[in-house]
């Protein structure tokens, strides 16, 4: 049977997790990707907010089986926090219900150290990253310098090469850098612990995928961040380090293509982004507050409150194009209720003209102006809508007149946080 993927088409945060949590209720096996602990996917089941950084979504269902895909990287205090915090919800965390790939690879205590010393170097030219250690341990990964989490559960071959890492990365730190070198005898004790901790979860996470598909099982395809930070297709550089989009896929899971039915891009019913970078349809003052406000647009991750505007259907268009995306799955309807008017940007002006491409260049895309298209808004509570017919007429118009801009349908749009509050307006994707 052909899986399903479920990826971001703006800038993060677009609802992504709870989504795979309502469609894994579906599904046999989810399998996250790509990403690290950069990533905070919020579900809310019976009033209860779970936050999960590492594991994927679907470990809220009891039915599937929640797989970590070789393309994610691993911070092991992280994952085994996570998998604690989840036992002690009751929500049960075991090799029968969660499995790692043992080629995923592991960030170390000097990618945190790296990644906020140059955040603090760069000042006034930050990046915005949340100082995880993501980008370096992406960097060491493709310098073919970084460790998998196999490599820390073999302590006998961990050591030597640690010891030789670290005194190349403690060189890094101290004299570029200016910082305190790190104890690599200490490293090697923590982190041979979390390999013996975690051993028993490790698997060859593409046998497991191609026996699945193999079993005509239903797969479900988990993304992290969103296709605007994807590091090849997203405004780079400021960007996350892992392909967010369709890519990732195939190259972090060891899924081949035609194990890939459709695919699910997931937006906000406006536009958000965190941290630095272009952003045409920003708002300021009251509109971007209200969209603030009413969606709680803080990020799970870090808490840093999200940057706020319009829906941006020419930014969408480029995601859905990058991504063969087959539906949408449209997030937050409820927060535009009681707004007069609620806009969609329809193109950019630059130059003189106007063009409903995206541009590569950040320069390009940071003098381009919105062209919107105004909507009359709708100022019913949207909470307790579960049917199509429910939906106030405005507010249909404006599902109905982004499906006419993109020419992709809309699957389901949310109309609160909790596990129930959804409308399907079209058949489920499995």
């Amino acid at each position: 049977m052909a899986g399903v993927v479920v990826l971001g088409t703006q800038w993060g945060d677009e609802g992504k997790g709870r989504i795979v949590d309502l469609m894994a209720e579906r599904a046999d096996l989810v399998v996250r990707y790509q990403g690290g602990n950069n990533a905070g996917h919020t579900i809310v089941v019976d009033g209860r907010k779970t936050v999960l950084h590492h594991v994927p979504s679907g470990i809220l269902r009891e039915n599937s089986l929640s797989l970590i895909g070789n393309g994610v990287v691993e911070d092991p205090a992280v994952l085994v926090g996570e998998m604690e915090t989840l036992r002690s919800a009751g929500h049960p965390v075991s090799p029968s219900n969660f499995l790692l790939s043992e080629r995923a690879h592991v960030v170390m205590p000097y990618h945190r150290k790296i990644d906020v010393l140059r955040e603090e170097r760069l000042r006034g030219r930050r990046i915005g990253t949340t100082g995880r250690g993501i980008g370096p341990v992406y960097e060491d990964k493709y310098a073919r310098r970084g460790f998998r989490l196999l490599d820390i559960a073999e302590p006998r071959s961990f050591r030597g090469r640690l010891e030789a890492v670290m005194a190349e990365r403690n060189a890094y730190i101290e004299r570029v850098l200016g910082s305190d070198p790190l104890d690599p005898a200490e490293v090697y004790e923590e982190y041979a612990a979390h390999g013996e901790a975690l051993r028993p979860f490790m698997t060859d996470a593409a046998a497991v995928v191609r026996r699945s598909s193999e079993e005509g099982k239903r797969i479900l395809f988990e993304g992290a961040q969103g296709s605007l930070l994807d590091v090849d297709f997203g405004t780079y550089p400021y960007v996350t380090s892992s392909n967010a989009g369709l890519g990732g896929v195939f190259s972090g899971t060891g899924a081949v293509p035609g194990l890939v039915g459709s695919v699910v891009g997931v937006s906000k019913a406006y536009t958000t982004r965190v941290g630095e970078g272009p952003f045409p349809t920003e708002e300021s003052g009251e509109i971007q507050e209200a969209l603030r406000r009413e969606g709680g647009e803080y990020g799970a991750t870090t808490g840093r409150s999200r940057r706020c505007g319009w829906l941006d259907a020419v930014a969408l268009n480029y995601s859905i194009r990058t991504n063969g995306v087959s539906a949408l799955a449209l997030t937050k309807l409820d927060v535009l209720s009681g707004f007069a008017k609620v806009k969609i940007c329809t193109g950019y002006g630059r130059n003189g003209s106007v063009t409903g491409e995206f541009p590569a260049s950040l320069s390009a895309l940071a003098d381009c102006k919105p062209r919107y298209e105004e909507l009359d808004g709708w100022r019913e509570d949207l909470g307790g809508v579960r049917s199509p017919g429910e939906l106030p007429e405005n507010a249909l118009r404006f599902v109905r007149r982004v499906e006419e801009l993109t020419g992709v349908p809309v699957w389901m749009v949310s109309v609160g946080p909790a596990r129930d509050m959804y409308v399907e307006l079209a058949e489920p994707c499995f």
